[in-house]
């Protein structure tokens, strides 16, 4: 049997914002293209111009640029089945339409908005659910473009159809119904319009939301009227809020994804962590480049329940993609959340500090909050102290005096080129370790290099400020 060349698209409504729903089937369909040298399409679903909301075409292409999923046909870049805004192929789901009018199968919509509206509370009152093709006149008037036209469901059946990720699945009669595929504004109606467009360019693979579920007979039935196959569906699971129990809400979590990108996240370990809500790689991996996802990337392995959304989580993996960047990437990342030059002059010439900075963060918005708190500030201006804070538990302020003078001397007698964090830790650790508790040493020190009751080690701390600047701070403390 000839294999045939995979197709996938994304086709988002620009009605708001994109989130992590939305760029998590993006992201499927692009790894399901890529790991079988297909074809990845995005299409911009604009046929609710009431719903549409201005700069979200651009919103949509920025969101995927940032991830780095690229399209092989679409929107800024053109292909053989442009153009992708179903906004400008109104003319091909007319032809579409005038074929099932041909076959009897579509016809004007002869009732009002009021009298549709009777019928329902007709049907609501005698306790059924509204079906229009129980009302589906006897005779068709010819389409004139000013009314909605509808399908003329075939057959009332029962579908039976098979989803690569749910199996098989079925639906009786009570799904099928004369919907409307072209509206009076003279729009499709997403029904029509996703199907018309899935035909035209090919598209072998339908990555969806469980939402979709319930039409699909509408859409199989559809396919059918028109003699031609039905692409396979992947219908994904949904994406929980951090409780695990309901679907992910903007109450939850279910923010603009280029916010993400504001806050520091890198683009590959939003992809790494995307991934996984919903889709597991068979063993315990985790941490995945965007290449090693693609090869190991199947349908077979994505799951059935709800995939909670961790922020912790993606912290974690966040963290994991930092730690495999070097120096220089580290750097320039860093440096965007920096505005104070000072620091950046003192990274430049210390790479210890720079490791300081990358092991406490998960992402490099947390880069300026340290900043903001001013936890990096003693780095190139002298902390501020508090006697208080300087005392070890009920240790007396003349003991820590005499340590610390202690430490003075120790340190003094280190050489210059010699004052590195090994030969400084010695020092210290030899008069520590003879007191009744290390902390009568280290904590005061700790406090007295950074003004910090956290800080990095203070070993390191002291080989930043050199030797010099060590000792100063050392005396004015005692």
């Amino acid at each position: 049997m000839q294999e045939i060349k995979v197709v996938t698209r994304f086709a988002p409504s620009p009605t708001g914002f994109m989130h992590v729903g939305g760029i998590r089937t993006a992201l499927y369909a692009w790894l399901w293209a890529k790991k079988n040298n297909g074809t990845f399409i995005l299409r911009i679903e604009d046929t609710d111009k009431k719903r549409e909301v201005a700069g979200s075409i651009k919103h949509i292409i920025e969101s995927l640029n940032w991830l780095g999923i690229n399209w092989d046909e679409g929107p800024n870049i053109g292909g053989s089945h442009a153009s992708y805004l179903q906004s400008e192929r109104l003319d091909l789901y007319k032809k579409y339409a005038q074929i099932l009018i041909d076959k009897g199968l579509a016809y004007p919509d002869p009732y009002t908005e009021e009298e549709v509206g009777i019928f329902r509370d007709q049907a609501e009152l005698a306790k059924k659910p509204f079906l229009y093709r129980e009302h589906r006149p006897e005779t068709f008037n010819v389409w004139d473009d000013m009314k909605p036209l509808r399908f003329k469901t075939p057959e009332i059946k029962s579908y039976k159809w098979n989803d690569l990720v749910y199996g098989d699945l079925s639906a009786g009669p009570e799904a099928l119904d004369d919907f409307i595929l072209i509206k009076s504004d003279g729009y499709p109606t997403y029904n029509f319009a996703h199907i018309v467009d899935d035909i035209e360019m090919g598209v072998t693979h339908v990555m969806r939301g469980q939402e979709f579920i319930s039409s699909t007979p509408k859409f199989l039935s559809i396919y059918e009227a028109l003699g031609i196959k039905p692409p396979f569906y992947a219908t994904l699971p949904p994406i929980m809020g951090a409780d695990g129990k309901k679907k992910l809400g903007k109450r939850d979590g279910a923010k603009d994804v280029l916010e993400y990108r504001n806050e520091g996240y890198l683009p590959e370990a939003m992809i790494n962590f995307l991934a996984l809500l919903g889709w597991n790689p068979g063993d315990e991996r985790e941490i995945f480049t965007v290449d090693e996802l693609i090869k190991v990337f199947n349908i077979s392995r994505i799951g059935h329940s709800g995939a909670q959304m961790n922020l912790e989580k993606l912290d974690w993996i966040n963290k994991e993609h930092i730690k495999k960047l070097s120096n220089e990437e580290l750097k320039e990342n860093i440096f965007k959340y920096i505005p104070n030059n000072e620091l950046k002059d003192l990274i430049n010439i210390k790479n210890q500090l720079l490791e300081i900075i990358s092991k406490r963060i998960s992402k490099w918005g947390d880069v300026k909050e340290m900043i903001e708190k001013g936890e990096l500030d003693f780095f190139y201006k002298e902390p501020k102290f508090s006697k208080e804070k300087l005392i070890y538990k009920n240790v007396s302020l003349e003991i820590i005096s005499n340590n610390l003078k202690q430490a003075i001397n120790a340190l003094e007698s280190l050489k210059e080129k010699d004052f590195i964090v090994e030969n400084i830790k010695n020092v210290l650790m030899q008069i520590a370790n003879n007191l009744d508790s290390r902390g009568e040493l280290l904590h005061p020190v700790r406090y007295a290099l950074s003004g910090l009751d956290k800080s990095p080690d203070p070993f390191i701390i002291a080989e930043i400020l050199g030797k010099n600047e060590t000792l100063s701070r050392l005396q004015k403390v005692i």
